[in-house]
């Protein structure tokens, strides 16, 4: 079975990350919700309260299939600030066997970290100067290799889908996207 590790912060855009988290459920892949605060119980932009089901200090992110970061302003300033997971990225991006995804202004975290080089990528507008060595495209969700990078909120469940295509198959994200009734 797949595992996927969604990080959350503080100010993390609710919808962005529960939207991706519930499809790769639906989608019997085990996902983790994992705090990089100091506490389980995370805020996100909007002040909906989410209880995360990990600390980042209780997980050993090598498990992970695929690394997913959710925007948000102030979510993205604190998952640029968190060291291990800029290391765990790293390492992802080294491995010919992991993923990386992020949407909205999160990819900014990627770029300022050079992952993006020589990669198609999209984000939230106004973010698009971190993609560093990144070819900006106006896709909503665009894969380059391994890595999956989204627009905004309004894509949140193409992101999702496009994620379980990856981890599982096309068949099984088009009867979940059948089932929620996505156009």
């Amino acid at each position: 079975m797949k595992k996927v590790f969604a990080f959350l912060a503080d100010g993390f855009e609710e919808v962005e990350a529960l939207a991706v988290i519930d499809l790769l459920k639906r989608a019997k892949i085990d996902t983790v919700m994992v705090s990089i605060m100091d506490t389980l119980t995370v805020t996100g932009a909007h002040k909906i309260q989410v209880i995360a089901d990990k600390l980042y200090s209780e997980i050993d992110y090598k498990e992970a299939d695929l690394l997913f970061l959710p925007g948000g302003g102030t979510g993205t300033k604190n998952l640029k600030a968190h060291k291990a997971l800029a290391d765990a990225l790293l390492d992802f991006a080294a491995d010919d066997t992991k993923r990386i995804a992020a949407i909205c202004a999160a990819p900014s975290v990627l770029g300022l970290l050079n992952i993006l080089n020589g990669k198609k990528a999209v984000c939230y507008p106004g973010f698009e100067e971190q993609l560093l060595g990144a070819e900006v495209v106006t896709d909503g969700v665009i894969t380059d290799g391994r890595i999956t990078t989204a627009k905004g909120m309004g894509v949140s469940i193409e992101l999702g889908l496009e994620l379980i295509s990856l981890l599982v198959d096309k068949t099984t994200a088009d009867t979940i996207k059948e089932q929620i009734q996505c156009n």
